[in-house]
């Protein structure tokens, strides 16, 4: 597959800004195993690189070298991506990034004579090696990284509704308020809440499903 350059330069009209999957048919995963669009790969970048960033941290590299351990992260997925499946049950594509990030961060401390520039030392290395080596242990603070990517990947379709129909969802199923409520600051009836709700959560599915 040929490498694609993940930087990104395509996220300067903010979330949502890129083309309506109406443009491009399938999912998201499906875009980024068949084709090059760079688009597609500034969503998924979007979605996933602060995630990385922050595995990299936890594991003692400096902001500068979890910022340049990222990009490799990124670069192996582009050279993989095609060959990503789901086939035991537990697999994911957040454990996959997690054992790619987890490589990469052994290269880069092996190229840096085994320690990170980072304060930590051989510390932040032990606890990295005692990371499971396919999915992200379950803790706060994997589960704040589920929360946030499920809020990033909210924001990328945000454009592709209207106002009051995103407003809608997000008060129902992020704020969690009452159907009822939102209804009657909105001006619509509890059903067309419900409706709201129900296209927003069908669109992110459709997307993103297979990325979570």
């Amino acid at each position: 597959m040929k490498e694609v350059d993940v930087e990104p330069e395509g996220h300067r009209g903010g979330p949502g800004s890129g083309p309506p999957s109406s443009v491009t048919p399938g999912s998201l995963l499906d875009r980024l195993r068949t084709t090059s669009d760079g688009p597609a790969w500034d969503r998924l970048f979007e979605m996933y690189a602060p995630t990385v960033e922050g595995w990299c941290r936890r594991a003692g590299l400096s902001p500068e070298d979890a910022a340049d351990v990222r990009q490799e992260v990124f670069r192996s997925v582009a050279r993989g991506i095609a060959a990503f499946r789901r086939d035991r049950p537990g697999d994911s594509f957040r454990g996959w990034l997690f054992a790619t990030t987890r490589r990469r961060v052994f290269d880069h401390l092996r190229r840096a004579g085994g320690e990170p520039r980072a304060a930590g030392g051989t510390d932040a290395h032990t606890r990295l090696t005692e990371l499971p080596a396919d999915e992200p242990p379950a803790s706060e603070a994997g589960d704040t990284d589920v929360r946030e990517v499920y809020r990033r990947s909210v924001l990328l379709i945000q454009a592709e509704f209207e106002e009051r129909t995103w407003r809608a969802f997000w008060r129902v199923a992020v704020d969690g308020r009452r159907a009822g409520d939102v209804a009657v600051e909105l001006g619509m009836t509890p059903g067309a809440v419900y409706i709201a709700k129900s296209r927003v959560l069908k669109r992110l599915r459709e997307e993103f499903g297979d990325l979570f």
